[in-house]
């Protein structure tokens, strides 16, 4: 997605490249980052829709990097280096976040990146960080041609960008999961797909179209709605007309939760599933009518039934974020935590220091990290893509989402 959910910033947040003293207080011939109480500087910068409709996601986001960043230097995980992030709202537009990836590569004390949200933004954002050799590591994004590549659908999968890497798994695996979900445990048979004509929706649709048609059922129907819209009421009454036992939305939760609203008020009283991007409280609250039974899919376990995630629930409710971490808090830190991982293993192969070429070197040491994290273990393919395909569907039961089904899914 772009998930694909989340204060008061305590943490100081670099804004710019910083300025060294001219007492000299960096040695250039090993590297960059300025000196704080005598260590190095190291900027993880974040990309998320910090405010707007989607900005419930991009606070958890935000602020699970920055617990991660803390953590580090509480435990002195990298001894001489100093972890800060820098954040900046992309408000889940394409353009806005390819001016923050061009302002985080301007800051040379940035080697790493979380984010974006959205799989649209990330599009925007993948060359500029790529010619700058800056490592970027998404919580959210679910559209597979972001590391295999166009033609990923045909089978000829080939990684267009070395230095983007992504700690949730694809839609190729939410799409089947979620047709096979509704289609056999579900026994719905004939299905209305919309989609919101996004990079993350309409590809999630599709990938679900193909799956639920190749298990036998039927697709009554297909329309699109337009982002940041809130009538729906013609689509609402087309699902009504087609006889469909259900409808399966790819897009957000802003769209997700209206249209399930104004599909039951037209009379279908059916069920509404979608991906990730629904998965939150604001697409329960979005609809004015009971919408018990809506399905969502969404990527891993429910981090609170995950043993590895107790730590990070407790010092995340302990760091007073006024946000919750939502869905993707857990892969925020685990993501953060995998830079912090690489640019650990660059510094001790460096006698202790910064090397010069220290983004180079931290996307390089990024396809070798692999630790235990709150989501599970953490580690990347030749893709860039994690290892770790687990996803659950949850339903909507006495006005929360409820966990209904988990699986684990092997190529």
């Amino acid at each position: 997605m772009r998930h694909r959910s989340l204060l008061i910033l305590t943490t100081v947040v670099t804004t710019g490249a910083l300025t060294l003293s001219a007492c000299g207080s960096r040695d250039d011939s090993k590297g960059g980052g300025n000196e704080s109480g005598g260590k190095t500087t190291v900027v993880i910068g974040v990309d998320a829709p910090l405010t707007g409709s989607l900005s419930a996601l991009g606070q958890g986001i935000k602020n699970s990097v920055d617990l991660a960043a803390k953590t580090a230097n509480k435990n002195n995980e990298v001894p001489g280096v100093e972890f800060k992030i820098e954040a900046l709202d992309d408000q889940a537009v394409p353009a806005s976040g390819q001016a923050n990836a061009t302002k985080l590569v301007g800051n040379k004390d940035v080697l790493g990146v979380v984010g974006p949200l959205n799989s649209g933004v990330s599009q925007s954002m993948q060359g500029v960080f790529n010619s700058a050799n800056l490592t970027q590591v998404s919580p959210a994004n679910t559209n597979p041609a972001l590391s295999q590549g166009d033609n990923w659908g045909k089978g000829e999968k080939k990684r267009p960008f070395a230095t983007y890497f992504r700690t949730a798994t694809t839609d190729v695996i939410q799409g089947k999961f979620a047709a096979q979900y509704l289609y056999n445990d579900a026994k719905k048979k004939k299905v209305f797909v919309v989609d919101d004509k996004q990079t993350y929706g309409a590809g999630l649709a599709a990938i679900f179209s193909e799956e639920f048609k190749r298990l036998g059922g039927t697709i009554a129907g297909t329309d699109h709605v337009t982002v940041k819209e809130t009538d729906f009421s013609s689509t609402a009454d087309k699902v009504k007309a087609s006889g469909a036992d259900s409808v399966y939305f790819g897009g957000q939760y802003p769209e997700g939760g209206l249209l399930s609203d104004q599909v039951k008020k037209a009379g279908a009283k059916i069920p509404t599933m979608g991906g990730d991007g629904i998965y939150d409280p604001a697409f329960i609250a979005a609809s004015g009518t009971a919408n018990d039974g809506d399905l969502a899919t969404s990527v891993g376990f429910p981090v609170e039934k995950l043993p590895t995630a107790k730590k990070f629930i407790e010092d995340y409710n302990a760091g007073g974020y006024k946000d919750p971490y939502a869905a993707y808090g857990g892969y925020s830190y685990d993501a953060a935590w995998s830079i912090i991982q690489a640019v650990k293993a660059v510094v001790a192969a460096n006698d202790g220091k910064v090397p010069a070429d220290a983004r180079k070197q931290v996307t390089e040491a990024m396809s070798k990290v692999s630790f235990d994290g709150v989501t599970g273990k953490v580690s990347f393919d030749e893709f860039g893509d994690t290892t770790n395909k687990q996803l659950t569907v949850y339903s909507v039961k006495g006005g929360k989402w409820t966990d209904v089904k988990s699986a684990t899914f092997e190529d």
